[in-house]
């Protein structure tokens, strides 16, 4: 039975149920038990009337509705929170800069050729408050998935127009699978994967670690080789058991989850681990998942009632919204199977490609996450000084922390999956690579030499706060290591130890990045009339 007939398009159990409601309380006055029949074989008939049979899916379906509502609502909150600061009129990169580059790219105009380049209702609204436009979608966004949150019921309309939002904002964001593919990329990608070493590192160098990280970093190196093999045959043989029947495959669901939840306690990796659990979800039936209903709720009710009539053969004739239904979900299903054909051809290719959409709808894609694991971890610390020498020994540099992202060493590592600071994900990124290949850094530290109050949200603490902002700004390179528990520095309170590699960037005013911020057609910060 296609989701779509329930869950995806015609609502819940209970109003599929509504229209068969006369005829069912019909048909049961005729098997209604006479008083002498009561007694213990009559409670067996009950139990067995009020118990969910295997093999249908209607209450699998509320669950996995609800399941992605309810990562919809964290992705749009994280949307709202974070879209002005990072993609707004004044962001760090502009979406509308970037709307005009594509513009520009595809000759001019905003047409089919500019929205199959990237696929986003923002070329139909008004420029003029891209913020506006950015907060109206989240809204949207949030107020139609907390309502499938709520009722556990949708259609084709409200999952389409999910899809949509969430996709045309992150079609024009700053760049920031199927679990088989996910194992292969790993077991093809870093050497460590292979030698069963990949987990010394992982929980160290992870681009957010949480306080959960930090102990499990210091379990027993064989545990760890026992973390790698595990990953491996769940994620590369487990999910092989999904066609080998319906126990099988609970099994397989139930390994995935698991897994997935160990990731969550284990580290800060936004809302991934909870979207990887929902198509786990559906490798359970109603029976399994019965207990996640009260008993004698309105969808155990419905859905008894289906499996009552289904068992009876009082099955009603498909309406013609049915059959249409069901052309859609077979054309769907081609038209996804079409567009599989690359992404197949990719899984068992030598030079196999990872986090790559093979369309401009994102409908299919490769996704495979740390293929390759970082052995040291490094951090990009903006400072900042009062001092109108930069090169003065005496000058003493504060430095800015950021809301989840190691910084200060006595500062515990924070916890907050599957909700997703962005750009603290981005500086973990940064930190391998160049200012030059992360300008965005740059433009960063203008903002902060100006006290901007945008790029100051995104931070935890802006040790200028109240004062005159700095007249120099840098970005220090340093090593981190976690601490070791039980020694004299935890004892100190420091979850960390860091040694310093470099400059990451050198010192910058404001007057000096004017040239640089012009040339990409950043807007230049206002320098304050107090500077001397």
């Amino acid at each position: 039975m296609s989701s779509a007939n329930m869950a995806t398009i015609g609502g819940s159990p209970e109003s599929t149920v509504r229209k068969r409601r006369v005829d069912s309380r019909r048909t049961e006055t005729d098997h209604v038990p006479s008083s002498a029949d009561n007694g213990a074989g009559d409670n067996r008939d009950t139990d067995k009337e009020t118990q969910l049979h295997p093999g249908t899916f209607w209450l699998t379906r509320v669950v996995l509705l609800r399941s992605v509502a309810f990562i919809y609502i964290v992705a749009f909150s994280v949307a709202y929170n974070q879209n002005k600061q990072l993609i707004g009129d004044n962001g760090l990169m502009p979406c509308k800069n970037y709307l005009n580059s594509v513009k520009r790219y595809v000759g001019g105009k905003i047409g089919l050729e500019a929205l199959a380049y990237t696929p986003s209702i923002l070329w139909f609204l008004d420029w003029s408050s891209m913020d506006a436009n950015l907060d109206g979608m989240a809204l949207v966004g949030m107020a139609l998935s907390g309502f499938v949150l709520v009722t556990g019921m949708a259609n084709m309309v409200i999952m389409v127009t999910l899809w949509v939002l969430y996709h045309s904002l992150v079609n024009i964001q700053t760049p920031a699978g199927f679990f088989l593919f996910q194992g292969l990329i790993k077991i093809r990608g870093d050497k460590c994967w292979r030698d069963l070493t990949c987990m010394d590192y992982h929980y160290e160098t992870q681009p957010v670690p949480n306080p959960v990280s930090y102990y499990m970093h210091r379990f027993p190196w064989w545990f760890h080789r026992f973390e790698t093999l595990s990953n491996h045959f769940i994620e590369l043989i487990a999910p092989f058991f999904t066609f080998l029947g319906r126990r099988m495959c609970m099994v397989n669901g139930a390994i995935q989850i698991l897994f997935q939840v160990v990731l969550i306690i284990s580290g800060n990796l936004s809302f991934l681990n909870w979207l990887t659990i929902v198509p786990s979800l559906a490798c359970f039936d109603d029976a399994s998942l019965g207990f996640l209903f009260s008993r004698g709720s309105g969808a155990q009710q419905s859905v008894l009632e289906l499996q009552k009539e289904k068992s009876a053969g009082r099955t009603p004739k498909p309406t013609k919204g049915t059959l249409i239904r069901r052309v859609v979900n077979v054309s769907l299903a081609v038209l996804i199977g079409y567009l599989s054909i690359p992404v197949v051809m990719n899984l068992f290719s030598s030079r196999q490609v990872m986090n790559t959409s093979f369309d401009p709808l994102r409908i299919v894609n490769t996704y495979g996450a740390f293929g390759s694991i970082t052995k040291e971890r490094t951090e990009v610390i903006f400072q900042g000084t009062l001092s109108p020498d930069p090169k003065d020994p005496g000058a003493v540099w504060e430095e800015y922390q950021f809301r989840c992202k190691p910084g200060e060493v006595s500062r515990r590592p924070c916890l907050i999956s599957p909700y997703h600071y962005r750009l603290d994900w981005l500086m973990w990124f940064a930190a391998f690579q160049t200012y030059e290949q992360s300008e965005w850094v740059i433009h960063i530290a203008g903002r902060l030499l100006s006290n901007d109050s945008t790029v100051l949200s995104l931070l935890d603490h802006n040790p200028f706060q109240g004062r005159d902002p700095p007249k120099w700004v840098r970005g220090e390179h340093f090593i981190y290591k976690f601490s070791q528990p039980g020694s004299a520095s935890a004892a100190q309170g420091q979850w960390w130890l860091r040694k310093r590699i470099g400059v990451y960037f050198p010192a910058v005013d404001l007057e000096g990045l004017r040239g640089y911020f012009q040339s990409r057609n950043w807007p230049h910060p206002h320098i304050p009339t107090n500077r001397d």
